[in-house]
């Protein structure tokens, strides 16, 4: 991998290089959380990217400055709904254990419940987005965040993410693995769509742009004095060099994040927690009839895997400098993440982490590899002819064909993944 990003850097750019190693850093986390939960445990969650939407809507609310304008406008209907809705859910939790006696007319009190706690929340909660989402809606229409640094973020992200799969894995670990599957894929599209369309909670398709980053920027290292002096003895670029330092500053964090990561993984995988995770994947009937609380550790390790995804989410939003709900597409990259996994090698932390630097990397470089590969193909035909622009115009599909042959000759040749599972 060294290898072929420095080839990258001397060839293309070493700001391409070190954008690639940024992404690499971060897909190596995102994958680390799926073994955890498909390496350990066996769980197929297909709801990747909408715990990564949670960490991303994470850094909004903690970096973000708050919006006084809209807090007043509507901060307090908001709150207030909030709590009639969680009253709500407490006190059906309640009548659900109280009322078992009661048979069938549980069912109508509690709906009944339901009914009425909805509409006064949302009696209260309608009134409120419209006055915040009319707020300068060019500029703010939702609260905004708590005006912290964004590497706390991190944590929330982490926090929020473990917080949605704790309750989707008290409703859907009980399922079989395919109908899991499904479960998960539907409750993330549910998160995306909320994100997508609560305005006054992520502004929706608008965006949120100019989060703060936890680096400097490149403008004031340019004006930095100690910078140019640096810069004029090595005679670089200043612009080039500036961008250099900055992507080079988030490597260094990433790359503590990952290190931590893959030291807790690591530690829990060799010790008796990740024996007795291994024997429940292996066999659950064993592992039950010795007194194992099989759907409890499901539990537990769905949560750790979606928090590590929900920490990744966060720092992809940090290195972008912005939240766009509408980049979430959950069929086309979980699959990306899925395949990072099984490449690099299912229930090995390094070989998720090596999975997902060589997938990342050929998902970026297999549109200039085919182009240059279909420029070389068809330099003997003439400029203008129709065969070698049409194939020029889709150079860029030849990245769906690069997966498909990276996925086939993996399973062909190392079926196991490229650093195998260790036997213990």
């Amino acid at each position: 991998m060294a290898l072929m990003l420095s080839f990258v850097g001397f060839v293309q750019s070493w700001n391409l290089a070190f954008s690639l190693l940024n992404m690499c850093l971060i897909s190596a986390i995102m994958s680390l959380g799926v073994n955890i939960q498909w390496g350990y445990a066996g769980l197929f969650n297909a709801g990747v990217m909408g715990f990564a939407a949670l960490g991303g809507l994470a850094a909004v609310l903690v970096s973000m400055d708050p919006v006084p304008s809209a807090w007043a406008a509507g901060g307090g209907g908001i709150g207030l709904g909030l709590v009639i809705g969680f009253v709500t859910i407490c006190v059906n939790i309640y009548l659900w254990k109280r009322a078992r006696s009661q048979g069938k007319k549980r069912y109508w009190l509690i709906g009944l419940v339901i009914v009425v706690g909805y509409s006064l929340m949302r009696m209260t909660i309608d009134p409120s987005v419209a006055a915040i989402e009319a707020v300068d809606p060019a500029m703010t229409g939702y609260l905004g965040g708590f005006g912290l640094p964004i590497v706390l973020s991190w944590i929330v992200g982490g926090l929020f993410a473990a917080a949605a799969a704790w309750v989707v894995g008290k409703v859907a670990l009980g399922l079989r693995s395919d109908y899991l599957a499904i479960a998960t894929l539907g409750i993330s599209e549910i998160i995306l769509y909320v994100l997508k369309f609560e305005d006054w909670l992520t502004r929706g398709v608008k965006n949120v742009n100019g989060l703060p980053r936890p680096v400097p920027y490149e403008v004031d290292l340019q004006e930095a004095t100690w910078f140019q002096e640096i810069i004029t003895q090595f005679n670089l670029s200043i612009v080039e060099a500036s961008s250099l330092l900055v992507k080079l500053c988030y490597a260094g964090l990433f790359l503590i994040v990952l290190l931590t990561i893959i030291w807790l993984s690591e530690s829990a995988l060799r010790g008796p927690w990740g024996r007795m995770m291994r024997a429940i994947r292996d066999n659950e009937v064993a592992a039950n009839a010795m007194g194992k609380n099989v759907t409890s550790r499901h539990l537990q390790v769905f949560v750790l895997g979606s928090a590590v995804i929900g920490i990744a989410g966060a720092m992809l939003v940090t290195l972008d400098g912005q939240f766009t709900p509408t980049s979430y597409q959950p069929l086309r990259f979980t699959f990306l993440i899925w395949v990072m996994v099984i490449v690099g090698g299912s229930g090995n932390n390094w070989g998720a982490v090596l999975g997902g630097f060589v997938v990342w990397f050929f998902w970026i470089e297999a549109e200039p590899i085919g182009l240059w590969l279909i420029t070389l193909l068809t330099s003997g035909m003439e400029p203008a002819h129709w065969l070698r622009l049409h194939l020029i115009e889709n150079a860029a599909h030849t990245r769906l064909i690069t997966m498909g042959l990276v996925l086939l000759l993996t399973l062909r040749f190392a079926p196991c993944g490229l650093i195998p599972e260790v036997k213990r």
